[in-house]
């Protein structure tokens, strides 16, 4: 039997509930409609909850486990979900937050389980225009929001000559090590580098010690508060990411939206933003980032001189929660489910 909705949905979120801070699932939440009720993710939500929608982000964190055992029960949860969602018609959607996943899980099961859920989503949400999706048909582009409204009436300073900042979670693929390397290569007193972020396993000590050998680096090697980050972000000359794989950033809005300049490698999502955003704003690097690539960026971002602030239009969390509501709204049409007509939703 079909249902017929009055507009009003339930959508289950693949991710934990919000906790007040700039992450993503923050935003989702504070930018849906009335019509749009969130739950949250647990497997017996997904498995024996109601719900009219399954929104994924970041797949495979379903199913990943220290241990393999539990690995192996988590990708059965995954099928018995799948299953399921065929049997009642509940339409899954994906957000695209890379490309593929950071870290590799190095086995075919996972492959398998991830494989089986793209089969079986409706609708691929892109957060830039140049993320592929195939086929096209299943892709709609809602960007991500900036986080202007989110640090509204936060104490932010004025930025420090010659300090340069990487924020955000340190993980190995976002290049922290050859940022320390291509500092220590500076003989410049006047520039100093910051750190602030909560590292995975080794990197916390990698960076320790390097800030115990040369006395201009400095930094904070934990998950610091909204209030914290404008304040570090806000003191920044230069933000640098020197990921080795970089897609879609939420670290790099959050510069943006605090009219912090960044240098980031060239890849085509970055490409992109930077004709969004204006110039002299974002500054590409091809290759590896090198001392001359970052002395070259600091020299020609202070001939740039004063600036409009970077245009973020149209990634207003409301403007993009509305978006996400419709793309729910289509994939129900998709599953075979009508929609009946009901008052707009604004």
């Amino acid at each position: 039997m079909m249902t017929a909705f009055n507009g009003h949905l339930t959508v289950l979120q693949s991710l934990s509930p919000p906790d007040g801070t700039t992450r993503y699932v923050n935003q989702v939440v504070e930018g849906a409609p009335d019509a749009v009720t969130m739950r949250f993710f647990s497997w017996r939500t997904a498995l024996l909850g109601r719900y009219d929608v399954f929104h994924v982000h970041w797949p495979e964190l379903l199913i990943r486990a220290p241990r393999p055992l539990k690995a192996r029960l988590r990708r059965g949860a995954l099928y018995a979900l799948l299953l399921r969602a065929k049997l009642q018609r509940i339409p899954i959607v994906r957000t695209a937050h890379n490309m593929t996943p950071h870290e590799a899980a190095g086995h075919d099961a996972e492959t398998r389980a991830l494989d089986a859920l793209d089969a079986r989503t409706a609708l691929v949400i892109r957060l830039n225009p140049t993320t592929p999706v195939e086929p096209e048909s299943r892709a709609v582009t809602i960007l991500h929001g900036h986080y202007r409204d989110r640090f509204s009436g936060m104490p932010r300073p004025d930025s420090v000559t010659g300090r340069i900042l990487y924020f955000g979670l340190i993980r190995p693929y976002k290049g922290v090590e050859t940022l320390l390397q291509v500092f220590r290569a500076l003989p410049r007193p006047d520039l100093t580098l910051r750190i602030v972020g909560r590292p995975s396993s080794g990197l916390g000590e990698i960076i320790s010690t390097e800030t115990a050998r040369d006395a201009r680096i400095s930094s904070v090697l934990r998950f610091v508060s909204d209030e914290e980050l404008v304040i570090e972000v806000g003191g920044a000359e230069l933000v640098v990411l020197p990921y080795r794989e970089m897609h879609n950033s939420g670290v790099l809005l959050v510069a943006l939206s605090l009219d912090r300049p960044v240098l980031v490698p060239s890849t085509a999502s970055n490409r992109a933003l930077s004709e969004e955003v204006g110039p002299d704003w974002i500054y590409l690097y091809e290759g590896d980032l090198t001392p001359e690539i970052l002395l070259g960026t600091l020299e020609r971002m202070r001939a740039a001189g004063p600036r409009p602030r970077p245009q973020l239009s149209g990634r207003d969390w409301k403007t993009l929660g509305l978006q996400s509501y419709h793309t729910y709204l289509r994939a129900l049409q998709l599953t075979g489910r009508t929609v009946a007509a009901g008052r707009s939703i604004r």
